[in-house]
This record gives C-alpha cells, structure tokens and sequence, in this order.
C-alpha cells in the first residue's frame, strides 16, 4: 500500500512554488483536502483558490491548522522556506512532515515513470512529452516546472498508469525519483551553491541516470557523459534518434526525425530554435518507444503550442516584436538571443533582464555579460534574491554585473521603474528575460503595444 493513500488532507507550506503546486493540484484532483500558506499570493495560488484550494499568506496559526490531526495529515515542504511559525508547528506537533520532492518520489514509485532531467531544457522537454501523452490519450498525469499552453497548467490528470515529472536537480531532488524511462537534456554547471563545481553536479546527473532500470529507456543528448550505457539523441548529426533537414517557412519550422530503423518526414511546428527541435527529438524517441505512431505524433508535434515564458512570442501589425523568456543561465540567453539573431538578423534588439540569485550572478558573471553584450541596448533589473540574502554576497549586485558588459547602451533599473524605462526605447525587438518576478512587466507590456498600435489605426 502506499502511504499517500493513508492521508485525507495535504498542507503545503510554499503551496504557490510551481513544483508545489503541481503536486496541490494531483492530490486535490484525486479527491483529498488540501490546503496551504505561502508568503504572497500570485496568478498562480489565485488560480489554485479558484479550483477550491484554501490558501493563506500569513504566518499565523489559525483554526484551520489547529483542527488538523496528525493521523491523516502530511505536510508537503519546499526547501526554499528556511523558517516559519507554520512549519514549526507542524515538527513540534510531529506531523508527518517531508519535501516536495520526496512526495513525488513516493507518487513515482507507484506509476510507469517518465522523468526528463537537465539544466537546460527540461521544462520545454517534460510539458512536450506529456502533450503527446495526452493527444496519444495514454493514461498518465503530469508534474511539469512551467505553464502548459496547451494545458493552462502545470499539471494534468488523465490517469494515473504514467507520470511525466521535471526532474529537478536543485537540492539532488532528483534522486528521489523512481524512473522508469529518463531524458538528460544537459548537464552544464549551474546551482553550485548546492554542489560546488561542475564535476560534482556532473556526478549528481550520473547518480540519477543510475536509477533507471533499462539502458535503451534513458535518452541522453549525444556528447554527454553519464557514465552508463543509454540511448542518444542529436540535431544535425547522426545519433540513435536525430533530427536533421531544418528549415523555415513563413514562422514554422520543419524537421526529419529518424530512428534507428527509420525516417519520417515534415515533422513541422511553431516553437522556434534548434534547441528545440533537439527537445522534440528527445520526446519523439520516448513516445516511439511508447508505441504511439507517428501520425499521430505529427498532428501532436504541429498543434503544440509551447510553454508560458519559453519563447513566448508577440508579433504586432506595426512590426514591433515582444519576446518573454524564462532564460536565467547564460547558455539559455544565448539560445534565445541565437534564435532571434538567426530569425531577425537586422532587427534592434532591447534586452531587459532579471538576475536570479546572487549566488549565480556570481558565479557565471563573465557568461551573462557575454551574453547580455549581444543586445543592441540593455536594461538591468536589481538581482532577484529568492531564498538568499545579499549581506551574504557583498558586492554582487546588478551594478557590478554591468559594469562587465560591453555595450555602450546599457543602463540599470528597479523592476519599479523598468515599464516606463521600456516605453521610451527605440527598438524592434523587445526580450523581457529572467526567473523572478520581472513577468509582472509581461501583461502592462502587452497592453502597451497593443494599445499603441490601435491608437495609430484610428
């Protein structure tokens, strides 16, 4: 029996996370009582009050807590919470009280597992992988890092035979997972506030693809390392699943696939880059594997709308382009910016940007400066602190970190004032990039430009 099914209610302390509340929503969806606290309420937790979710946002012990009993009660945590009246209460009260991840461990153990893992990618990888599980109608749910544009959600039910699960490997939650079948998009440094260099998140990436069970259920981007037999996958060079004979056609792109026994032709979608046909690639080879055919997997592939803040694209009748990303790592803005300099090479570009952690403004200032310098004209936000405080970083700041890119228009900002900075550039393209909470430009922005372009049709 599993343990989950011994609990009737589910309290979430950080419920508004994007990994936690994927989980609020399975156990709600499955008929359990489930409440939660987090510090500030968001679309997100507002959308989760809406489905019929009890959520507060003070540090208070109020009766809805205190009538909790410990016998049928489990206290979901995010790590990114170091202190809390409500957590306290909880251990004092020796509930029953563990990680986000380890309850996702528990629900994993229990289905056909489909975890997709990397420090780049993964989100794009896992929301595709469970879009063709749901037009191939396979009996699965989905706990995915990012908004489904296809889904409205972070999270859908339709089953429970498989789950599809971002593998987070922030804090090795990872290796909490039971995989059945893995994708490793990528393996570069990132999070070494937790492990310290390259080659020990390196050797974390290596630990999880050890957990899966059969060598031709793991998919690995060829050139990677994981130190065990697997399968690979590629664009533009051979591999045992790759994509190759790109192109574009007024705003879609075109792809072959191959597998070890065949090709299939005039795969076509939306979603621009060839990081992302790479992606497709990996989520094509998992549900080949599954058994899904391919005509199905094409209508799949065309219809598939992306994920919120991935490349979110905005294109105006006056020629104007806006671009919203999650990018918050120098390779990812430099795949973004790559894409929009192949697409739009004589486009100017406006860059605005929100530094996420101080700990990794540190440690990859260089490549985020390289990056950065790529734009035509740059706006940097303050650096978006998260979990950590900055009188434990003295002296990385936003104005430390322009200092180091080389363009002659750059300038900083509050995100406060960033909007009316915004609407007195020149530009063609506008890239609102970062992790934070610089998607709060997203919507005044839209309705600026939207604005400014039906005022100049009348």
């Amino acid at each position: 029996m599993n343990i989950l099914d011994t609990y009737q209610n589910y309290y979430f302390v950080g419920i508004g996370g994007i990994g936690m509340s994927a989980l609020a929503r399975y156990f709600h969806a499955s008929g359990k009582k489930v409440l939660g606290y987090d510090k500030t309420n968001t679309k997100l937790t507002t959308l989760l009050m809406q489905e019929g979710i009890d959520i507060v946002f003070e540090d208070h012990i109020d009766e809805k807590i205190t009538t909790l009993q410990k016998e049928n009660t489990l206290v979901i945590y995010t790590p990114a919470i170091k202190t809390l009246g409500i957590l306290d209460y909880f251990n004092q009260n020796q509930f029953e009280v563990l990680k986000r991840a380890k309850v996702l461990g528990l629900i994993t153990e229990n289905t056909d597992c489909i975890a997709v893992a990397g420090t780049h990618g993964k989100t794009t990888t896992s929301t595709l992988v469970s879009h063709l599980c749901k037009e191939a109608d396979l009996p699965f749910s989905c706990f995915l890092g990012g908004i489904s544009e296809n889904f409205k959600s972070n999270f859908l039910y339709n089953g429970t035979e498989y789950s599809v699960v971002e593998a987070d490997e922030y804090d090795r939650s990872f290796l909490s997972l039971s995989p059945d079948w893995a994708v490793v998009t990528s393996t570069d440094a990132d999070h070494l506030d937790i492990y310290g260099d390259k080659s020990h998140i390196e050797e974390g990436f290596k630990q999880f693809a050890a957990l899966v069970p059969n060598d031709q259920q793991l998919f690995v981007r060829k050139g990677l390392d994981i130190g065990r037999a697997h399968q690979t996958y590629a664009v533009n060079e051979e591999a045992d699943y790759y994509s190759d004979n790109l192109r574009m056609d007024h705003d879609k792109i075109y792809f072959d696939f191959h597998t070890p026994s065949e090709t299939v032709k005039d795969f076509v979608w939306e979603i621009p880059g060839i990081h992302n046909v790479e992606n497709a690639t990996a989520a094509l080879a998992i549900l080949h594997n599954l058994g899904v055919d391919f005509e199905t997997l094409k209508k799949a592939i065309a219809n598939f709308k992306g994920i919120k803040r991935r490349y979110t694209k905005h294109i105006y009748p006056n020629g104007k382009i806006y671009i919203d990303d999650y990018a918050h790592h120098p390779t990812e803005i430099n795949a973004v910016v790559s894409s929009i300099r192949t697409f739009y090479p004589d486009k100017k570009l406006l860059v605005v940007f929100q530094p996420h952690l101080f700990s990794r403004t540190r440690d990859f200032a260089d490549g985020f400066a390289e990056s950065l310098s790529q734009s035509d004209e740059l706006i940097l936000l303050d650096i978006y602190p998260a979990r950590e405080l900055q009188e434990n970083f003295e002296g990385i700041t936003s104005d430390w970190l322009l200092e180091k890119v080389t363009l002659e228009k750059k300038e900083k900002s509050e995100l406060s004032g960033a909007f009316e900075k915004i609407k007195e550039k020149d530009f063609d393209i506008l890239l609102t990039v970062g992790a934070g909470n610089i998607d709060t430009l997203y919507d005044p922005i839209c309705e600026w430009i939207n604005s400014s372009v039906q005022s100049k049709m009348y």
